[in-house]
């Protein structure tokens, strides 16, 4: 019983440490391929930075409404 065992074990650590095969490198992008890459991230970024700004824009604006923010004035403290 042992001795199916230890050939089981055996067996299994053989193909679980055969099964592990190298895929091939990717290939190399060309000049094209970099730069629309780098124009889509760019593109991405900016739409990004368009829509923080206005959610932060909502958020002021919601503010305002709902606490008063008429009275906050720059360089001053909000009063509670």
């Amino acid at each position: 019983m042992k001795r199916i065992l230890a050939v089981l074990v055996a067996g299994l650590m053989i193909g679980a440490l055969g099964a592990h095969a190298k895929l091939p490198a990717a290939p190399a992008k060309s000049d094209a391929e970099k730069k629309a890459e780098a124009d889509k991230a760019a593109a991405a970024k900016a739409k990004d930075a368009e829509d923080l700004g206005k959610a932060q824009d909502r958020v002021v604006s919601h503010y305002k409404k709902t606490k008063g923010g008429a009275s906050m004035a720059p360089g001053k403290a909000a009063k509670k």
